[in-house]
Order: C-alpha cells, then sequence, then structure tokens
C-alpha cells in the first residue's frame, strides 16, 4: 500500500474527515490535494480532530522535563520529532519531505557561499531562523548528548515547514505568536498559494473549506499568509511563480546612496531601512528616505512631521528613485551572471536563486516604467 494510503487509512481511524479531495503527486511538484469531485464555495473539505494535533501538550514528559522550561516551542517540537521512533510517526516521516529533500530546498542547509546570494529580506530571515536554531540546538544537545545536529536540524525544519497557527489560552498567555503552533496529519498536505482556503479551529476540530468553487482535478490550495517571495525561500525553501504579495528590498540601492548624515537623520525618525516596493508602488519609507536625498534638512523634518505637503518635489523624487532602480538592476544583471557561472552548492539551489533574482529584475523593472509613465 502506498504511504499515503496507510496515513489516509490512520488519519480515518483516529477521525479524520477528508471530502472530496485526496493527496496525488504532482509531476515537478511532490504532492498536493486534489479535487476528486466539484466542490462548491464554504465546503468542507477537510477536519481534524484537535485530539490528532501534535502540540506543546502532546510531548511527552520524559522528553519535557529534560528540556528548559522556557525552551522554545519550536524548539520542543523539533525534540520530540527527533526522538520519536513510534509506527505512528513513521506514518507520518513517510509522507513529508526527506532529509535530503529539505537540505536541498531551504537555504537554512545551503553552503554559505551560497546563503550569500540570497536578496537581504531573505538573508534577515535566515539570519533570525539561524539565531533561533543555535539556542535551540544548545539546549537539546545539553539534554540529549546521542542527538546528532544533523538529525536535530532535520526535525528543526519540518516543524518550520510544516506546522499550522494553533492557539489557546495557554499559549496565548505562555508564549509568544510565533510559537503557537501545531503539527497535524493530511492538513500539512496542503501546497501554498496567495490565495488560499478558509482554515480555522475551535475546542474540537481544525477544519478547511472551499474558497472558491473547484472542478474535479483541481489542486486546492491554503495560504501560510501574506508573505513575499523572499520569505517563502528563507522560511519554506521555494518561490511562487505569481505571487500578489511579493516585494523587494530596496536598503542597498537606498543606504548605499545616502550620506552619513542623511542615515542619522532618517535613524532619528525611524525612517531608517526596511525599504520596499511591490507590483503597485515605492513604499513610504522609501519615500522619505529619498526625499532626504534632495531636501534641505529643515524642511525635511516638516514633512515627516507631516507639516509639508506629501506630494512635494514628487517628479524630482521619482527621478531619483528611477536612477537609483537603474544601478540596481545593473547590479541584479551581475548577481544572476555570477550565479550562473557558480559551482558551489547544487544546481537546484543556484536555480532557485537565479529564478528569484530575475523576479526581482521583472518587478524592479516594472517601477522603472510605471514611475517614469508617471512623470510624462
Amino acid at each position: 500500500m502506498d504511504s499515503y494510503d496507510e496515513l489516509l487509512r490512520w488519519a480515518t481511524e483516529k477521525g479524520v474527515e477528508l471530502y472530496g479531495v485526496e493527496p496525488r503527486k504532482i509531476p515537478g511538484r511532490g504532492v498536493g490535494m486534489i479535487a476528486t469531485e466539484r466542490l462548491e464555495v464554504d465546503k468542507l473539505l477537510l477536519e481534524v480532530p484537535t485530539s490528532l494535533l501534535r502540540t506543546v501538550d502532546t510531548i511527552p514528559k520524559a522528553v519535557r522535563k529534560k528540556l528548559p522550561s522556557d525552551m522554545s516551542v519550536h524548539g520542543l517540537l523539533a525534540a520530540d520529532l527527533a526522538l520519536d521512533k513510534s509506527p505512528t510517526y513513521k506514518l507520518w516521516n513517510a509522507v513529508v519531505p526527506s532529509r535530503s529533500e529539505l537540505e536541498e530546498s531551504c537555504p537554512m542547509a545551503w553552503v554559505p557561499e551560497l546563503q550569500a546570494y540570497l536578496p537581504s529580506p531573505a538573508a534577515e530571515r535566515l539570519r533570525k531562523m539561524q539565531s533561533k536554531f543555535a539556542r535551540d540546538w544548545e539546549e537539546a544537545r545539553l539534554a540529549f548528548p546521542a542527538l546528532t545536529e544533523e538529525h536535530y536540524r532535520y526535525a528543526w525544519m519540518l516543524v518550520n515547514t510544516r506546522t499550522f497557527y494553533y492557539s489557546t489560552p495557554k499559549t496565548e498567555k505562555l508564549f509568544h505568536r510565533d510559537d503557537r503552533m501545531a503539527l497535524q496529519p493530511v492538513a500539512d498536505l496542503f501546497n501554498h498559494a496567495d490565495e488560499g482556503c478558509a482554515v480555522a479551529f475551535d475546542q474540537e476540530s481544525f477544519t478547511i473549506r472551499a474558497n472558491r468553487t473547484y472542478e474535479a482535478g483541481e489542486e486546492i490550495f491554503i495560504c501560510y499568509g501574506r508573505h513575499g517571495n523572499d520569505f517563502l525561500l528563507a522560511e519554506y525553501g521555494f518561490v511562487l511563480e505569481e505571487n500578489k504579495w511579493d516585494e523587494v528590498g530596496l536598503d542597498e540601492p537606498v543606504l548605499s546612496h545616502l550620506t552619513q548624515e542623511q542615515r542619522t537623520s532618517l535613524e532619528d525618525v525611524g525612517f531608517s531601512g526596511n525599504y520596499r516596493l511591490d507590483a503597485e508602488t515605492v513604499c513610504y519609507r522609501t519615500q522619505i528616505a529619498v526625499r532626504r536625498m534632495c531636501m534641505p534638512v529643515d524642511k525635511w523634518r516638516r514633512l515627516v512631521d507631516g507639516l509639508e505637503d506629501a506630494e512635494v518635489l514628487k517628479g524630482k523624487v521619482n527621478g531619483l528613485i528611477v536612477k537609483l532602480l537603474r544601478t540596481y538592476e545593473k547590479d541584479v544583471l551581475g548577481i544572476i551572471a555570477e550565479l550562473e557561472g557558480m559551482k558551489d552548492g547544487t544546481e537546484g539551489q543556484r536555480g532557485v536563486l537565479i529564478k528569484r533574482w530575475s523576479q526581482v529584475r521583472v518587478l524592479v523593472e516594472d517601477t522603472i516604467r510605471r514611475l517614469e509613465a508617471e512623470r510624462t
């Protein structure tokens, strides 16, 4: 029997209900949930009893008591998975990505030479993940000396890529929002898109309902959140072909053109860094920073305080943004060329980076065209 059939049989016996959907292999994309019939909007597709959720409360006492009471839920769940040798875990583990597959896709497991080519928002996200993992691994290592870092990292990445948000009065009281998480069978077989089915939970069950009408044979998606592709790449190891939430980080092209005095004045008012553009606009923070390049500081401060017309120097500012973006476009082309000539990492890892930087290039070029059209 196929491993997915075995998991579904076990899950059904435990009370999991599937309605009009089933997991199927998708050429070139692993496994996803497919409609087996026409599905109407709001139709219940999946129901998982809360008794089957794997949470901080289901971690065996033998594991929990050896770990610090203030360890992250992420770290605790990873330790639980890494140490679990039960038949139930083997059923689930047989259908999730293997260690080699996660190490291929997730930047956290890439060689440093390739991590250095991540766009800055993805790189910043990765740094936070690495810091979090280092803390969790140190505590797990001390508690369980026989556990290897590679095995724990695999479990940690499984938790990172396959948990759902799950909040209870206890977790709301004790844990940060990022640590209100649960693993659950079958539900994690749904793939992500920028729009997806409605996900909800209560004391009795976790449910997924159709967000629109689906025809038989269509893949059914859920949405992990309104995330750009840099976030998705760092956290989950993939980028979407189409993502309406995608954005480009502009810290490098903006900050590199600011004088130290200009940087200081931006820091003073909380506008240093975190510059972005998306398919529709260049963010307000970027526009404030660029205005600092072309306005006297006193007048600029009045603008920041809302005492000057926000449209002041719009044409000049747009022209300067275009100039910065043209320079950045050349940098992006150079990065793509370097990646194409590299041997570090694997071909697949380099390929996803080239794909991501190509998406950045398209967004930058589209923004240049839009701003130039506004000036004419």
